[in-house]
């Protein structure tokens, strides 16, 4: 299947894994890319641009394929070294970014200069627009559906992507609630050029996170997520444990006199326990809604392979009989 996604990026499938913290490791950005598609190595879970020069590296040695860093741009007390963990992307002879959270604006003439193609992933029509303006290549356009941060404008993927359609210019792909080759025919019909999946690649044999998350993933349904922050205006998508119940009650007593430090209890510092340890309830950790489409923990491979069989079996059965 080509698309304007593939042909830009050099993948077989129109199919991305998009930046997740402690989960996007050069093991399942490896795996996702030997099966075709576009594997992403999460920049800010590395320590230092050091740890991330290492792990690009191990990663070139796992697959000979393209494969994309996120970079997640986000207000902090202490600032990340962007521009150590840019150098390390270079030097590293990594072509593609993926940028998330604010504007990566001050790093575009950096990344275009070493010819790197940047997604940048949007929550709203006027964030792609945005995107285009300072040179994107491509944006994923992350619909009200997501794990993580979905934005404060609650738009489903089902009227955000017709009407980034509307808007861009640039390719754009359909991320937030896909698992599934129906889903990938709907996201083309769209008008994207491809998904981004982030929670279904969780479920992977290949994901380097503790059995336990893979587990809860699988035993969810699409009813089981929440949603925090919201009066913060830093909502996230997450799965409902007893801690994001606690927190949940929290934010319903103090509404919006609520503070950051009455919350930070719950999501700060919590992912590596989550992710690394398996402890479940310790914290707040992203969790789509596809959640509900999630029944099995097959290999990225067996999983890219199974979407892509369905699809097009879709395209060329189901939808070609329709036309008459």
């Amino acid at each position: 299947m080509k698309t304007k996604f593939t042909e830009m990026f050099g993948v077989e499938h129109p199919i991305m894994q998009g930046g997740m913290h402690y989960v996007g490791f050069a093991e399942l950005a490896a795996a996702v890319s030997n099966a075709g598609g576009l594997g992403t190595i999460t920049a800010l879970t590395q320590r230092t641009p050091d740890d991330l020069a290492k792990e690009i590296e191990k990663c070139h040695q796992l697959t000979d394929k393209p494969f994309a860093v996120n970079v997640t741009i986000l207000p902090m007390v202490n600032t990340p070294d962007y521009p150590g963990y840019l150098k390390a992307i270079i030097e590293g002879g990594v072509k593609i970014v993926e940028t998330a959270g604010r504007s990566p604006e001050k790093f575009m003439d950096t990344l275009k200069e070493h010819g790197i193609k940047v997604i940048h992933k949007c929550t709203s029509v006027r964030h792609a627009l945005k995107a285009q303006k300072i040179g994107c290549d491509a944006v994923s356009a992350d619909g009200f559906e997501c794990g993580g941060h979905p934005g404060e404008d609650d738009i489903p993927n089902f009227i955000l992507l017709p009407r980034v359609l509307e808007e861009l210019e640039i390719p754009f792909l359909a991320s937030g609630g896909f698992a599934t080759g129906s889903q990938l025919v709907a996201a083309l019909s769209l008008g994207a050029e491809g998904i981004n999946m982030g929670t279904r690649f969780v479920a992977t044999k290949e994901a380097p996170v503790h059995q336990n998350v893979k587990q809860a993933i699988v035993n969810a349904s699409e009813l089981d997520t929440r949603l925090i922050m919201r009066d913060l205006k830093n909502t996230e998508r997450v799965l409902s444990n007893k801690a994001v119940d606690e927190l949940v009650t929290l934010e319903a007593k103090k509404g919006k006199d609520i503070s950051f430090d009455e919350v930070a209890p719950y999501v700060v510092g919590k992912y590596k326990d989550v992710m690394m340890n398996g402890k479940m309830d310790v914290g707040a950790w992203s969790c789509g809604m596809v959640a509900g489409l999630i029944n099995d923990i097959p290999t990225c491979k067996e999983l890219i392979d199974r979407i892509m069989l369905d699809a097009n079996t879709i395209i060329s059965n189901r939808l070609s009989k329709l036309i008459t």
